[in-house]
Formats: C-alpha cells, structure tokens, sequence
C-alpha cells in the first residue's frame, strides 16, 4: 500500500505538466485544426485501444488534456499527441510541443515496448543463447551444423517413424482425431537418445520463425533438473523474466494470452515424487512457490491451463508422473536412421577422409554399429575414434554394449595421460566414481566446489573430462556448482565404483550393491541405468579391463548378490491353459492403449542380461524367471535384438508371453522419389521387378528359437496382430526349434495365408510342438486346412480351439480326422465353442470311436463312466 501511494504521488506532478502542456499546444490550434485533430486522435490504437469517438466528439481543448492525461497516461499522452498532430498537417504546434516537453520534463525515457514489439525482441534473443549447444566434452558447436535429424514416431502410427524435419515437429502439436488441439507432447526415449537436443533444436527453429509462428508467442526452455535443485522459491513469472534479454519484459500481457505460450519442460523424469498433499497445487503464475510445485502445476494443468507443453522424458515414466501428465501426446525418439548416422560421422569429423575412414571401421563391427542408433554412444565412438586417429593407433572393432563403449571412452581418458601420471589419474578416477554414486543414490546432479575439495578432486584432470562448471547467482555470491558432462556418464561411474573395492580405491558405496538394486522398481526408476550398466561390468572380459586400466583389483564378490536379487524378480507363472485369454471379450483387444504405465519392468530386466553378454549367467539368471511375461510392449528394434539375446541363452523349460504387443518395430517413412512416383501413376514401371517379401520384425526371436542351446519350451502370443512376415519366420522356427513343446495364438489378426503357413510349419517332421491353442475368429477356410495337418504333425497330442468359430463342415471334417487311426491327439478342448446339435452328435461318436481322446466342451459328458466292477458293487 505504502509503494502504491508513493508511486501516485510521483505520479502526479508528471501528470500536471502534461496537461499544461498539452491544454497550451491545443489553444494554439484553429477550430478547423481542432476537428482535425480530434478526428486524428480516434484512430490512434496503443495496445489495440482508443478513445472512444463519443467522448472525442464534443470535447473543448480542457476536455482532450485530460481526457488523454486519463487514458494513455502522461508520457505516451504526449507521444500520441504529438503523432496526431503531424497527421493533422500541423507540425508546427508538434514541434513546439516535443520544445516545451524538453525544457519541463527532460529527454524522455524510451517508450515501453509492445507485446508484437518485444516478440521480435525475445526472437532475437533466443537465437543468439541458443545458437551453440555444449558438447559432453565441453566443446561448443553450431546447433545448426551438428544437429543431425532423428526418427521421430508418433501415436498411434508408431511403428512409422519420420525424420525430425520442420514438418515432423509441426504435427507435434497438430489436433487429434476428434479435431481438438493438442496440449501436451511427450517426447520419450531412452537415455542418450536425444531427446534434450531435439527439444532445444524445437526451440531455436521456433525462433528462426520455422515451427508454430501461427500459434505460439513465445517459447520457454525450463530444464526440471536446475529448477529442481535450485535453493529458495520463484513464480512462473519470475522464471520467464529469467530467460528474457531484460527486466522489461510484459509479462502480464504474454500470461493473458497463456494459449499462446509454449513451455518445454527437459527431463520431467527427474520429479520422481509429488509435493506433500498438504501442499495445494500453484494457480497463480505470480504465486512464489519450489520449483516441484510449479513444475508440477504446470504439468497437471493447475497452473496455465491453454499453455503448450513439450516435455521430454525416458521411455517408461513413473506411475505417479504418468497420471500427472494431462492426456500427453506421445512421440517416441527412435535415434538415427541409418543414413542419419552416416551423416553424424561427418558432421562430427569436419574432414571427409577421416569420416569415411572412422565409419568404415564402425560398419565391419555388426554390433557397434547397431548401438550407434543412439546419438550419446555415437558420440562416444566418434571421440574415442578421433583420439585413435590422432596417435596413429588401430581403430577398435570389438565393443557390443553400451557399457563397454562407456568403458572404452573412460579407458581412452586414462590412456591420454602421460605414463608418469597415470597412477594419479587412476586414483582421481576411483575418487570421482565415488562421487557419481553418492549423488545417483541421493538423487543429486550439482556438486559443490566443497564436495571436490572433500574428494581432493578439484583442479584434478579428471574435473576438466567428466564435469562441467556451472556459475549461478545466489543470494550474496555467485554459487559455483559441478554436474557430470551428461547424466548417463553419472550413472555409468556410479555402477563402476561397485567394483573398485580394493588396493587403495575407496571403500564400497554404504549398503553395498544391495542399497542399488532393492526397493520397489516404481521408486528406483531414476537408477535404472546404473543397474545396467552394473551388469554389463559384471562380464569376465570388462572385469579384466577394469583391472588394467584402474590398476586394481576387482572383486567377484558383487556378481552372487546380484544373481540372487535377479533371480528373485520371478513372477508366479500364469495358468498354462490359456484361460485369461480365453475369456477376455473381444472388445479387450484395444486395452494397449488403456492409461497407465507400460508393464516393462520385465524388459528392463531382460535389458540388464542383455548388457552382461555372458551366456553362462543369463542362463543361471533365467532359472529364476521360469515365465517372461511382457505385456503392451511397442517392441523397437534394440528391444527385439535384447528379447532374442535372453531367449537363445534361456534354459530348458523357459515360457514366454507377448500380451497386447506392437511387434512392428518403427522404421523410416520413406518418400518415394519423383522417378517411382511418376511410373506408379502411368501404372507401370520401366522394367519388371519382383517385389522382396517384407522383413519380419520377430526374426531375430525366431533365429534364437531354433539356436541348439535355447531351452525355450512355452511361446504365447497374444493380441499381437501378427503379420504375414511374421508368420512366415514363425513358421520356420517351428521347424527346428530343439526345445518348442507349447505354442498359443491368441486373437492376433491372422489371415487366412497367416495360418496356413503356421500349419506348414507345424506339420514338418522334426517340429516338436506338442500343444497347440489358437483363438482367432474367422478363419473357416484356414482352420479346415490346419486340421487336415493334424496327421502330420508329429508330436501334438492337445489341440485347444477354445473359443474358435467352427463351422459345420469344419467340425464333420475334424471329426474324419479324428477317427483315423494314425491320430495321435489325446486332448482336444472346444471351451466356449457354438455348436449345432449335428456337431455334437458327431464329437461323441468320435469319442465312442477313440476312447483314448478327451473332448472338453460344455455340452458333452468329459468325465469318464465308472467301471462296471465298481458300478455292480455299488
């Protein structure tokens, strides 16, 4: 009250001298100027307004000094004035107007800008911080030069990824099918994807006026991380002041049109946990709350409700965050296309010989090459390869995992120092592993120069390579804060300090490996990385690297705690009958897409078997985990490649269920070029060519099904709409798989063709499927077909059509089959199946016919007669 009563009383002698001189420039006026004037002043707009032309009309020379003084205010009173009388064609009582203004109130200070004013203002502001991006080496570099495009797949065509053009990130925020606008966009993606790049490249072309012109004002980057860890509260308000090039920025007028703000929020995954209940969600943009608060306002839609959002986060988010989220769009970064990876290289070297030659070396290493899909490893490549090249040395080709490229880049550190220092950088390495893990496991990113000093890391080598500095203002002095180059290089040295337990390194991190592995998955959400990286340090040959690189000796010790926590993750095996699906309505064929967090977690498991690459122990692990269940699971390919890896090592015995899966991992939307699209609309082509059948997305499943040493006895497919392709491969493995007794298809859109080529495959002579269930309605033709294999196939001995649509002529010709002598079914189950009163009457002949065969359906008596012996006693 105190300041609103002194900012008045400055007000008022300004607006005193306005009137004088305004009431003295409009006396000097004719009547016919006088009109003039007011007809100007009408169509003089600031800020959109004018004075109304009622109260101009009949308004004397007192009237207008005050009327003006009242709406515009005394300084732009004067402004609007002085315009007015130019445009009157009386630009001397202008002049002697601007003369007056002087000589009473001094040079004027410059004039507010506009909103449309300050936008062009804000524009160039962005460009100018944005145009450089920081390497994880510390290295700037053009966003415009090294930005290289990624495959982007959007919902619900996700299994069709497109190239991050200006049009891909457009659609981001396009309307949905009903025709509302789009809100909130979820970019999501694995660590190191590139998720935080694209979100800042988002940024800059809106800037450069290439995305969203129509729709957004302005765009805002909030990094969750920062604003998490910073100390005391703030407002929304007084976060977009900090990222405008002054203190002037209207703020008032951007948050009125709230619609037309974007927000990107990097890194929402950081907010594991919401604020306490007693803590009411931010409404106010100006209310001065943590940076959890209003971050978690604005996610939930409290705060700003018409606000855009783009926020990025790792492919499985919490529960709890998932439910905060206002029905997200959701985009999946898929990493480089092959082509884009070839281009990265280039980008990268800056010299074309060195570019060919560091990807050439890359390619001839299968593995590697296919890792490289993810933008962190292929940096990580690519650095070590420059190293490689600048000493002379031979390029590697042996890394498969990701940690053992991590490992590779950490060994390159030490490499480089000089041999007289390489037993202190050893030390300086183990010390700042320690430091990795004590802020993984207390969930912090910011180290203080105390927190070095402690360590006695601070001005070490090791400082320079693995962090970044970080100066932010605080409350009397600037704070000078550490963070790891990138996060995922926290969690790798965070894993790696589990194994430095010896000879000088420090002691292990409190609780042992135990602390990281035990707790509910929901909660340990943001050590899921670490843990895979923990057990690809876990492999034999990684150990011996780590011995020679860190000069000490690594203990075994870490690998029987972690056997025993994997092999404690088992779930109770689910009824083999197959009743849930059996009973599921058909409209349960869309739940893929019902809210709620993917049931992963036994991907994830499946991950960190992945990342040890010892078959020995995944198939030790695996005894664990009698039955892998991975339910809506859109399968990428690095998913498929590590689902394949467990199941060739998977021991006798293991079952596996796909529920609800999108099997068709996302590939490139390609154009067609101007040639192709032409012959395609003349209806011909230059010359005949066949067309190659498509490649099937479980093909690498199927080539580890038939590997000798797969122990893999239970497949279940459900709801997992299978294509031809798929069915072809399946078909194959059938053929050879050592060890397939059980196989289960249910509802997963067959065709006819599909189910035929299954029956192929079934009916050859060394498939060992023993028992077969299939549920698919339809299918009259191919089911017929199926049960004329029935002799064929070697070792069925249980048919489960439960739930099948059969149709008369099916049933007589399965009923012929059934009575020929060389049927070796014992089992045949029709649960749920409609059948006429002709049908049945053929079932029970059958049964009279083979009394060996059991027949399951409602409708015909399945238990067996008591013997007469008993029958006469009793």
């Amino acid at each position: 009250a105190d300041q609103l009563e002194a900012s008045c009383s400055s007000m008022e002698p300004r607006a005193a001298a306005a009137r004088e001189l305004l009431l003295g420039a409009l006396e000097d006026l004719s009547p016919e100027h006088l009109k003039r004037f007011r007809h100007k002043l009408r169509d003089e707009r600031v800020d959109g307004r004018s004075v109304p032309w009622g109260r101009l009309e009949g308004a004397d020379t007192l009237d207008l000094a005050e009327l003006l003084v009242h709406f515009y205010g005394p300084g732009r009173a004067l402004d609007v004035a002085q315009k007015a009388l130019k445009r009157a064609d009386v630009r001397d009582v202008a002049a002697r107007l601007e003369e007056r203004r002087l000589q009473s109130l001094g040079p004027r200070s410059p004039a507010p800008l506009s909103v449309s004013e300050y936008r062009k203002r804000y524009r160039e502001h962005v460009l100018r911080q944005h145009a450089k991006v920081k390497e994880r080496d510390a290295r700037s570099v053009k966003i415009s030069k090294r930005f290289t495009k990624l495959l982007i797949a959007e919902e619900p065509e996700a299994e069709r990824a497109r190239r991050s053009d200006t049009r891909t990130f457009n659609r981001l925020f396009g309307r949905d099918e009903e025709g509302e606008r789009r809100l909130t966009v979820a970019l999501q993606g694995p660590a190191g994807i590139g998720k935080t790049m694209a979100a800042r490249k988002i940024l800059y072309d809106w800037a450069a006026g290439k995305l969203y012109h129509s729709q957004v004002d302005f765009a805002f980057f909030l990094s969750c991380r920062e604003l998490l860890e910073r100390p005391g509260t703030c407002s929304l308000a007084d976060l977009i002041l900090d990222q405008c090039p002054d203190r002037k920025a209207p703020v008032q007028q951007m948050l009125a049109h709230s619609e037309r703000l974007l927000f990107i929020m990097d890194g929402v995954d950081e907010m594991l946990a919401p604020e306490p209940a007693e803590a009411a969600p931010c409404t106010d943009p100006h209310e001065a709350a943590s940076g959890a608060r209003v971050l978690g306002s604005l996610l939930s839609k409290e705060l700003l409700p018409a606000a855009l959002l783009l926020v990025t986060r790792r492919a499985a988010a919490p529960g709890g965050l998932q439910a905060r989220l206002c029905s997200p769009q959701c985009a999946e970064v898929c990493g480089f296309s092959d082509k884009d990876r070839k281009k990265y290289f280039y980008k990268f070297f800056q010299d074309e010989w060195k570019a060919e030659h560091a990807y050439r070396s890359v390619k001839e290493n299968e593995m590697l090459f296919s890792l490289c899909f993810v933008p962190a490893v292929c940096w990580i490549v690519c650095t070590v390869l420059r190293q490689q090249l600048q000493s002379g040395q031979d390029l590697w080709r042996t890394s498969k995992t990701t940690t053992s490229v991590y490992l590779l880049f950490v060994a390159s550190v030490l490499r480089s120092a000089p041999a007289a220092h390489g037993a202190q950088r050893q030390r300086e390495l183990r010390k700042l592993c320690r430091l990795a893990c004590d802020g993984v496991l207390g969930g912090r990113a910011r180290f203080s120069e105390e927190d070095l000093e402690r360590l006695q890391l601070c001005g070490s080598k090791v400082q320079t390579q693995f962090l970044s500095k970080k100066e932010m203002p605080g409350v009397l002095e600037t704070e000078v804060t550490y963070q790891f180059i990138d996060q995922s290089f926290q969690e790798f040295l965070a894993a790696l300090s589990y194994l430095l337990e010896d000879e000088g390194a420090p002691r292990a991190p409190a609780g042992g490996v135990e602390a990281l592995l035990q707790g509910d998955p929901e909660l340990r959400g943001h050590l899921k990385l670490t843990t895979r990286f923990l057990f690809g340090l876990l492999n034999t040959e990684r150990m011996c690297e780590i011995e020679r690189h860190f000069g000490c000796t690594v203990s075994e010790r870490v690998k029987q705690p972690v056997l025993k926590w994997l092999q404690g993750q088992g779930c109770p095996r689910a009824a083999p009958e197959g009743t849930a699906e059996i009973l599921a309505p058909e409209g349960t064929e869309g739940s893929e897409e019902e809210e709620g967090e993917e049931l992963n977690y036994p991907l994830e498991l499946l991950y960190c078997l992945y990342e040890t690459q010892e078959d020995a122990f995944v198939h030790q692990a695996l005894r664990g985990l009698p039955e892998l269940v991975l339910e809506r699971v859109h399968f990428s390919r690095m998913d498929l490649a590590v689902l394949s890896y467990c199941v060739r090592c998977c021991p006798a015995g293991q079952a596996l269920r796909l529920v609800s899966c999108r099997l068709a991992a996302a590939q490139e939307k390609k154009k067609k070029s101007l040639m192709k699209r032409l012959q395609g609309s003349l209806g011909g082509s230059s010359s005949p060519t066949t067309r190659k059948p498509p490649i099937s997305p479980l093909r690498p499943l199927c080539e580890a099904m038939i590997n000798q040493h797969c122990g893999l006895r239970s497949l279940t497919l459900s709801r997992c709409k299978l294509p031809d392709a798929v069915c072809r491969d399946l078909s194959e493995a059938l053929r050879e798989a050592p060890a397939l007794a059980e196989l289960g298809l249910f509802h997963n859109g067959l065709s006819e063709a599909g189910l035929r080529v299954l029956s192929e495959g079934l009916a050859w002579p060394q498939c060992q499927v023993q028992t077969l269930r299939v549920q698919q309605p339809g299918l009259q033709e191919a089911l017929q077909y199926m049960v004329g294999k029935l002799l064929l196939i070697p070792a069925l001995t249980t048919l489960d059509l439960s739930g099948c649509q059969l149709s008369g002529p099916t049933v007589t010709y399965l009923c012929t089959t059934l009575k020929c002598p060389g049927c070796r079914l014992q089992t045949l189950r029709l649960t749920s199946v409609e059948l006429s009163e002709h049908s049945l009457q053929e079932l029970q002949a059958v049964e009279r016919a083979n009394p060996r065969l059991v027949i399951t359906h409602s409708a015909l008596d399945v238990h067996p007669k008591p013997p007469k012996v008993f029958a006469s006693a009793l």
